[in-house]
């Protein structure tokens, strides 16, 4: 991939990236999207490298989607769970991550719960780091399959009115979808009880309101996110039902969004609560088809960053 944009060993968040990058990713993405859909769904690229997905924070969607796509990239693999490793023993991250590293292994797809662990690793070690999420702090990938499928939807990002719903609060998702969209020159709007939506985000040229009906008015793409309980304490709103009541997007609150835009959730679904179950399925939602395209992005994230190792 020589005279091209992409330079990194590691991908940390979309922060970091220029909307060139962002924009690479996602081309490269286009390609790899094309592997799942031949009758063989694999090929070499990543042939002789070794890939360890280190997952100390439980996941299932994105810890399957990165070992999918590692396999049909014809990696080597190893799996490693918190609760399997010698981090329960008292051992550091940082030592964990050097023995890796002494076994020779080529990348470590990490999930973290300490905001800000892959970017204390990345610079400390010569394989390369891709965040699978780390805290409330950021999850470039589940951003890029989001932007993804925008893009794949409307041909473009560039003006597109997103409204991301919820607990902005404590969601990686939204700060990580909120960066690549602004780089890519969509308009952004964060709702939700004003408890779960800091009024900060509007420095980072953010729309942010807490009335459900103005959120969904002229919005191309309504992202709902779940109340993440176990990164919050009690008393953001006063109950779940209240929460459904005034913030989901039901059968009433749906007559507000054009008949055009697309319904996301990153997953899991709360059903009946940030998303009725019938909505969650009607034709408007693309959430399966984020699931299908975070494979091809995760794909072509490897296989970019696996080309920048020395």
């Amino acid at each position: 991939m020589n005279n091209t944009p992409w330079t990194r060993k590691d991908l940390l968040s979309l922060y970091d990236l220029t909307k060139e990058e962002i924009v690479f990713i996602l081309d490269t993405a286009e390609e790899f999207k094309k592997v799942s859909q031949r009758k063989i769904k694999k090929v070499p690229a990543l042939r002789g490298k070794t890939v360890v997905n280190l997952f100390v924070e439980p996941s299932t969607r994105t810890r399957i989607s990165f070992e999918l796509a590692e396999q049909r990239l014809s990696a080597d693999i190893i799996n490693i769970a918190a609760d399997a490793s010698s981090l329960r023993k008292g051992e550091t991250l940082l030592d964990t991550i050097k023995n890796i590293e002494a076994l020779q292994a080529d990348l470590i797809v990490m999930r973290h719960s300490a905001a800000g662990a892959p970017n204390f690793l990345a610079p400390r070690v010569r394989c390369g780091i891709v965040n699978a999420g780390d805290g409330a702090h950021s999850h470039p990938t589940q951003a890029l399959l989001d932007i993804f499928t925008m893009r794949e939807k409307f041909g473009r990002i560039e003006g597109l009115n997103v409204s991301i719903i919820g607990d902005i609060l404590h969601s990686r998702v939204a700060r990580s979808d909120m960066w690549g969209l602004l780089k890519l020159g969509a308009n952004v709007t964060f709702a939700g009880p004003s408890t779960l939506v800091p009024r900060e985000f509007i420095k980072a040229g953010v729309r942010v309101c807490d009335n459900l009906k103005d959120a969904l008015v002229g919005a191309d793409v309504v992202n709902l996110l779940r109340i993440q309980h176990e990164r919050q304490r009690s008393g953001f709103f006063p109950s779940t039902g209240e929460y459904a009541k005034v913030f989901g997007l039901n059968s009433d609150s749906m007559k507000y969004i054009k008949p055009d835009a697309l319904i996301m959730h990153p997953g899991p679904i709360n059903r009946d609560v940030e998303l009725s179950s019938a909505l969650a399925d009607c034709p408007q939602s693309v959430i399966l088809e984020q699931v299908t395209n975070g494979l091809a992005v995760r794909m072509a994230v490897l296989f970019l960053v696996a080309g920048c190792l020395k």
